[in-house]
This record gives C-alpha cells, structure tokens and sequence, in this order.
C-alpha cells in the first residue's frame, strides 16, 4: 500500500516529486483496476497536478456520492448516468485546494445504500470489499492510490475499512462537510476517511481540514474500555480473539484495560437507527420514489416505501432515544480516554452479493462519536480483522493518537 505520509515526507526531501507519484498511481490504476473495479470515472487524462500545497502529491480518489466539476457523478445508480454537476462539493473543493490531486471518482453502492457494486475484495475477489464506501476502500488496499474519500451513514467507512485491511476514520458528526453529497439521511450521513495506516488517515485528515489531527506519539491512552454488548455474541471468534489481543497489547505497554457495560440507553439506540435512517430516507429519496422507482434496486425501494410508512410522532421518539444515547455516550469517557471493540463481525463475507453487516458500527454513528478503524490483524484464512477505536465526541485527535498507538503495539 502506498504511505501518505511516506509520500509527503519523500517529496518535501526533494526525493519524489507530485507529478511522479501522481504519475505511479494512474499507472496502477491502469494495470489493476480492470480486475478490481474501484473507480466509477477518471479525472482527464490531461489534468493538471498540483505541485503545491500541504498534500500536493497525493492522489486521491473520492466516493462517488459526491459531486465534481470536471467528472460525472452518479450515485452508483443509473438514475443519474452521464449526470455532471457545475461544481465540487465543498469537502472535494477542499482536497483541491490543499493541493490533493483528485485522481478518480470510486465506486459507491446505489446511493451509498446496500446494493453492492462490482467491485472485489483486494485480498480475495471472492469476497465483498464491504460498502457502501467499497471502491474507496479497496483502492487504498490495492495500492492504487493513498488516500480516498467516503462516508458512512450506517458502517460505510468502519466495515469496508476493515474487510480491505486499511485505516477508515469517521469523524466526529460534522466535523467535515457533507454538502454537495447525495444526503440519504441527514443526521446520520457522515464524511470519512481511508488511508493505509492510522497515522496516514490522521495526517490525510489534518492537511485536508487544517485541523490539529495528526497522531502525536507521545499522546498513548491510560485508560481504554473494552466495550461489551449484547451484540458481541453476533462477532466471529476470529474477531472476538482480534480485540482481545489488541486489549492485551495495550495492557502490556502500560494502559488500564477496564470492562465497560453497555448502557441501556445505548442498546436501545441502536435498535432505533433503522427507524431515523429510513423515515430520512424516504424524504431524501422522495423524488427518485415517485419518478423512477423502477429503477431503483429491490432493496432500496423496500425500504424507502418502508420509510414512507413511519409516522412522524415514531421518528420523533426514535430521535429521543438518539438524544438520550448521546448524553450516555458522552458519560462513557468520564472514566477512560477511548473504547475499543470490534470493527464489524467478522472477516469480509465470501459473497459478493451483501457488503456485510453494519451492526458494530451503526450505534457510534447515530451518537456522532469518532471512530477508527485499526488493521493488520487477520482471520485463520488470512483475511484482513479490523479493531475499533472509538473516542469522545470532539476528541477526533486523541482518537486517531490512540489508534496509531495501538497500530504500533500490534506491529503495524
């Protein structure tokens, strides 16, 4: 996989230069991506690369949700083929402006739903890269670029970062725009991030927002919780065993690894998310609904028409419970600096036809929490096992240092 921040520092010595990395990417695209299918659209072959600015040299590919100036924007539906928006979105207008180059526009799920793409796992085209982030995700796998961009409304970032093997940060609700993005459910939909390593996602992060993010070494967490649900018993041994050799890890280096409970209020809030995200949903998608429901895939229209049949007074309750879990969320880090717990369950599914499933991450999105997806472990069969490092809402920095701590710890 290609370092960000490898890249960056080669090319601030005078060893590299933005237009040769940018160069060595589209070559790699071009000789791997027939196979693995990630990009939904290249930038013009005669772009311009940017030799200035804090990611000057990075390429990065952004999740085709999001709308582009110079490349069409489809939503992974074929609603909206050829369709060319005037502008950027404001979080692309960003990467260009940091001097990103933004290569290629990577594969979605249809509007970062669950109908899965055609792209493959890196390490086994047999099994799913996850989704809906899919394309982005598995091209930072592949080596093809450093950096993409992708968002995550249920575990969009967290599952397909994973299932590839690479680092996947959900901000903190908010803390980057979603503006210019197809919104499927507003108090969900969230910008995120992939990068091969912790540190690369954080240092990604924090040239591209300008924000105080990257991974201080120095900033090791003293109390982790190991997070216990009910919903553990759906988590493969492989996974199970994947967490708690991350929480011997960092015991051993001197943290205090201490058991926390789930909260009632957060178990309740996860059995909610279905009800917000799909009564938003079918207000967002409401024109798609009424004008070409024949071509949206079975699963969507189901759960939009689903969606359309939640009263108002259910949301309501539902966006309740969901002020409620945030306060218990919040409550969680009175006594430890970050949780821990799996990043989905299990290795990714050999079964092109799901992207997985999104029970370990869904919770952390509706309350906003930051999360990071930590790799380098592995299943029996080899396959990539993500840990998750969850943080207090606006302690993005802490999170991200504990993740790159902990991805030393397991020799990352």
């Amino acid at each position: 996989m290609l370092s960000v921040t490898k890249l960056l520092e080669d090319i601030a010595a005078g060893h590299d230069s933005a237009e040769a990395a940018v160069a060595r990417c589209r070559a790699e695209i071009a000789e791997h991506d027939g196979t693995l299918k990630a990009f939904a659209a290249l930038a013009p072959g005669n772009a311009q690369v940017p030799v200035a600015g804090p990611l000057a040299g990075i390429a990065v590919g952004v999740k085709d949700i999001f709308d582009t100036y110079d490349m069409p924007t489809e939503y992974g539906s074929p609603i909206y083929a050829g369709f060319r928006p005037r502008a950027d979105a404001p979080v692309v207008a960003m990467a260009r402006a940091r001097g990103a180059h933004v290569i290629g526009k990577t594969k979605t799920t249809e509007f970062a739903f669950l109908n899965p793409t055609d792209t493959v796992n890196p390490h086994d085209p047999a099994h799913t890269p996850g989704g809906s982030s899919s394309g982005s995700a598995a091209a930072v796998a592949a080596g093809m670029i450093p950096a993409a961009i992708g968002t995550q409304t249920g575990g969009s970032v967290v599952r397909p970062a994973s299932f590839c093997g690479v680092a996947g940060y959900k901000p903190s609700f908010r803390l980057m725009p979603t503006g210019g993005m197809k919104t499927f459910a507003w108090t969900l939909d969230t910008t995120g991030l992939f990068a091969a390593s912790a540190r690369d996602v954080a240092l990604f992060a924090a040239r591209l927002t300008g924000r105080d993010l990257a991974v201080d070494e120095a900033d090791a967490p003293r109390r982790i919780g190991l997070y216990r649900a009910a919903i553990d018993g759906e988590a493969s041994d492989d996974m199970l065993g994947a967490v708690e050799k991350a929480a011997n890890a960092a015991a051993k280096a001197g943290a205090t690894v201490i058991e926390i409970a789930e909260p009632e209020e957060l178990s309740r809030a996860r059995d909610i998310h279905a009800i917000i995200q799909n009564y938003e949903a079918a207000i967002s998608m409401g024109h798609e609904l009424a004008f070409h429901a024949d071509s949206l895939s079975p699963i969507l229209r189901d759960t939009l028409e689903e969606g359309r049949g939640i009263l108002p007074a259910e949301y309501d309750d539902a966006r309740r419970i969901a002020r409620r879990a945030r306060k218990a969320a919040t409550e969680l880090f009175n006594d430890i600096d970050v949780l821990l717990a799996p990043s989905a369950p299990g290795a990714a599914p050999r079964d092109l036809g799901t992207t997985g499933s999104a029970l370990f991450n869904k919770l952390w999105t509706l309350t906003g929490n930051p999360c990071v997806n930590v790799p380098g472990l592995a299943d029996a069969a080899g396959m990539p096992l993500g840990v998750q490092v969850i943080g207090r809402f606006g302690r993005d920095k802490q999170t991200l240092s504990a993740a790159g701590w902990l991805e030393n710890l397991l020799g990352n």
